[in-house]
Protein backbone atom coordinates (compact mmCIF):
# COMPACT_ATOMS: atom_id res chain seq x y z
CA UNK A 1 0.00 0.00 0.00
CA UNK A 2 1.56 3.70 -0.84
CA UNK A 3 1.28 6.68 1.18
CA UNK A 4 -1.55 7.90 -1.37
CA UNK A 5 -3.42 5.49 -0.73
CA UNK A 6 -3.43 5.71 3.42
CA UNK A 7 -3.03 9.60 3.63
CA UNK A 8 -6.99 10.43 3.29
CA UNK A 9 -8.24 8.12 5.99
CA UNK A 10 -5.00 8.99 8.10
CA UNK A 11 -6.15 12.60 7.57
CA UNK A 12 -10.11 11.74 8.17
CA UNK A 13 -8.95 9.77 11.55
CA UNK A 14 -7.08 13.21 12.96
CA UNK A 15 -10.31 15.03 12.02
CA UNK A 16 -12.01 12.99 14.22
CA UNK A 17 -10.02 12.27 17.24
CA UNK A 18 -9.36 16.24 16.86
CA UNK A 19 -13.08 17.25 17.20
CA UNK A 20 -13.70 14.62 19.95
CA UNK A 21 -11.20 15.91 21.91
CA UNK A 22 -12.72 19.65 21.04
CA UNK A 23 -15.53 18.97 22.89
CA UNK A 24 -15.26 20.84 25.62
CA UNK A 25 -16.47 17.71 27.87
CA UNK A 26 -12.68 17.48 29.23
CA UNK A 27 -13.40 17.55 33.33
CA UNK A 28 -9.37 18.13 34.37
CA UNK A 29 -8.58 20.67 31.76
CA UNK A 30 -7.42 23.36 33.63
CA UNK A 31 -10.03 25.86 32.58
CA UNK A 32 -12.60 23.64 33.40
CA UNK A 33 -15.43 24.80 35.63
CA UNK A 34 -15.03 23.70 39.14
CA UNK A 35 -18.09 25.27 40.11
CA UNK A 36 -21.84 25.82 38.71
CA UNK A 37 -22.48 29.60 37.66
CA UNK A 38 -23.89 31.37 41.28
CA UNK A 39 -28.08 31.56 40.91
CA UNK A 40 -30.24 30.84 43.90
CA UNK A 41 -29.88 29.78 47.76
CA UNK A 42 -27.56 26.83 46.65
CA UNK A 43 -24.14 27.23 45.38
CA UNK A 44 -22.45 24.39 44.64
CA UNK A 45 -18.46 24.11 43.60
CA UNK A 46 -16.15 20.83 43.28
CA UNK A 47 -12.77 19.92 44.26
CA UNK A 48 -10.09 18.83 41.06
CA UNK A 49 -11.90 15.81 39.50
CA UNK A 50 -8.32 13.95 39.00
CA UNK A 51 -8.56 13.51 43.23
CA UNK A 52 -11.86 11.53 43.13
CA UNK A 53 -11.84 8.30 43.67
CA UNK A 54 -14.03 7.66 40.48
CA UNK A 55 -10.76 8.76 38.66
CA UNK A 56 -7.88 7.95 40.91
CA UNK A 57 -9.11 4.12 41.23
CA UNK A 58 -11.38 3.78 37.47
CA UNK A 59 -10.25 0.25 35.72
CA UNK A 60 -10.91 3.06 32.64
CA UNK A 61 -9.87 6.59 33.67
CA UNK A 62 -10.18 7.53 30.16
CA UNK A 63 -13.98 6.76 30.19
CA UNK A 64 -14.41 7.61 33.76
CA UNK A 65 -13.45 11.41 33.07
CA UNK A 66 -15.62 11.56 29.89
CA UNK A 67 -18.76 13.45 29.87
CA UNK A 68 -20.64 16.08 31.95
CA UNK A 69 -21.51 13.28 34.59
CA UNK A 70 -19.82 15.37 37.32
CA UNK A 71 -22.03 19.12 36.05
CA UNK A 72 -24.71 17.02 35.80
CA UNK A 73 -24.41 15.51 39.18
CA UNK A 74 -23.93 18.82 40.69
CA UNK A 75 -26.93 20.37 38.80
CA UNK A 76 -29.23 17.90 40.19
CA UNK A 77 -28.21 18.54 43.59
CA UNK A 78 -28.65 22.49 43.31
CA UNK A 79 -31.71 20.92 41.71
CA UNK A 80 -33.26 19.12 44.61
CA UNK A 81 -31.71 21.33 47.51
CA UNK A 82 -33.46 24.22 45.96
CA UNK A 83 -36.99 22.72 46.22
CA UNK A 84 -36.36 21.36 50.23
CA UNK A 85 -35.03 24.23 51.56
CA UNK A 86 -36.80 25.99 53.57
CA UNK A 87 -37.54 29.98 51.80
CA UNK A 88 -34.69 32.29 53.00
CA UNK A 89 -31.96 29.71 53.89
CA UNK A 90 -28.92 29.16 51.71
CA UNK A 91 -26.76 26.25 51.21
CA UNK A 92 -22.76 25.97 50.28
CA UNK A 93 -22.15 22.84 49.03
CA UNK A 94 -18.18 21.88 47.68
CA UNK A 95 -18.49 18.36 46.37
CA UNK A 96 -14.79 16.52 47.65
CA UNK A 97 -15.16 12.77 46.19
CA UNK A 98 -17.36 11.46 44.26
CA UNK A 99 -17.26 7.16 43.53
CA UNK A 100 -20.22 6.32 40.84
CA UNK A 101 -21.81 2.94 41.22
CA UNK A 102 -20.35 0.36 39.60
CA UNK A 103 -17.11 0.05 37.90
CA UNK A 104 -15.23 -1.48 34.85
CA UNK A 105 -14.45 -4.71 34.54
CA UNK A 106 -11.54 -4.86 31.93
CA UNK A 107 -11.23 -8.76 32.55
CA UNK A 108 -14.23 -8.97 30.51
CA UNK A 109 -12.64 -8.19 27.03
CA UNK A 110 -11.66 -5.49 24.91
CA UNK A 111 -15.38 -5.79 23.67
CA UNK A 112 -16.38 -5.03 27.71
CA UNK A 113 -14.05 -1.96 28.32
CA UNK A 114 -16.04 0.58 28.29
CA UNK A 115 -18.99 -0.66 30.21
CA UNK A 116 -19.84 -0.31 33.61
CA UNK A 117 -20.11 -2.82 35.54
CA UNK A 118 -23.10 -2.67 38.72
CA UNK A 119 -23.04 -4.71 41.32
CA UNK A 120 -23.38 -3.99 44.98
CA UNK A 121 -19.97 -4.34 45.88
CA UNK A 122 -19.51 -0.85 43.56
CA UNK A 123 -21.87 1.45 45.63
CA UNK A 124 -22.32 5.25 44.84
CA UNK A 125 -20.22 7.47 47.15
CA UNK A 126 -20.09 11.22 47.72
CA UNK A 127 -18.32 13.39 49.94
CA UNK A 128 -19.74 16.88 50.73
CA UNK A 129 -18.46 19.98 52.47
CA UNK A 130 -21.48 21.67 53.57
CA UNK A 131 -22.39 25.30 55.15
CA UNK A 132 -26.30 25.99 56.25
CA UNK A 133 -27.31 29.08 56.78
CA UNK A 134 -31.01 30.23 58.26
CA UNK A 135 -33.02 32.95 57.03
CA UNK A 136 -31.09 35.88 58.86
CA UNK A 137 -27.50 34.45 57.57
CA UNK A 138 -26.95 32.36 61.16
CA UNK A 139 -24.88 29.41 60.33
CA UNK A 140 -27.27 26.35 60.74
CA UNK A 141 -25.01 23.92 60.67
CA UNK A 142 -21.40 22.86 58.80
CA UNK A 143 -19.13 19.99 58.25
CA UNK A 144 -18.08 17.17 56.45
CA UNK A 145 -20.87 14.36 54.99
CA UNK A 146 -20.27 11.22 53.72
CA UNK A 147 -23.01 9.95 51.50
CA UNK A 148 -23.37 6.14 50.27
CA UNK A 149 -26.01 3.57 49.66
CA UNK A 150 -24.98 0.53 50.72
CA UNK A 151 -28.24 -1.02 49.21
CA UNK A 152 -28.62 0.89 45.92
CA UNK A 153 -29.43 -2.79 44.04
CA UNK A 154 -32.63 -3.06 46.48
CA UNK A 155 -34.40 0.04 46.84
CA UNK A 156 -36.79 0.92 44.58
CA UNK A 157 -36.37 1.00 40.53
CA UNK A 158 -35.53 4.68 40.17
CA UNK A 159 -38.30 6.37 37.90
CA UNK A 160 -35.67 6.94 34.45
CA UNK A 161 -33.48 3.44 34.76
CA UNK A 162 -32.28 4.34 32.02
CA UNK A 163 -30.08 7.55 33.32
CA UNK A 164 -26.54 6.45 34.01
CA UNK A 165 -26.64 8.75 37.48
CA UNK A 166 -29.70 7.62 38.61
CA UNK A 167 -27.90 5.56 41.39
CA UNK A 168 -26.03 8.92 42.62
CA UNK A 169 -29.43 11.03 42.38
CA UNK A 170 -31.10 8.82 44.90
CA UNK A 171 -28.59 8.44 47.02
CA UNK A 172 -28.52 12.36 46.99
CA UNK A 173 -32.31 12.67 47.46
CA UNK A 174 -32.39 10.49 50.36
CA UNK A 175 -29.27 12.89 52.02
CA UNK A 176 -31.20 15.84 51.02
CA UNK A 177 -34.53 14.54 53.13
CA UNK A 178 -32.37 13.48 56.35
CA UNK A 179 -30.02 16.88 56.27
CA UNK A 180 -32.96 19.68 55.62
CA UNK A 181 -35.61 17.37 57.76
CA UNK A 182 -32.71 17.60 60.77
CA UNK A 183 -32.32 21.44 60.33
CA UNK A 184 -35.73 21.71 60.75
CA UNK A 185 -36.06 20.60 63.73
Amino acid sequence: MNLKTLALPLALALAVAGCASGSGKDMLAADAPRALPASGPVSVQWNDPATFAELRYSRNRWDAERGSWLTDLAQYLRKRAETQLPAGERLELTITDVDRAGDYEPWHGVQHQDVRIIRDIYPPRMTLQVRHFDASGALVSEGERKLSDMAFLIGPTPLNDSDPLRYEKRMIDSWLRRELDTAAR
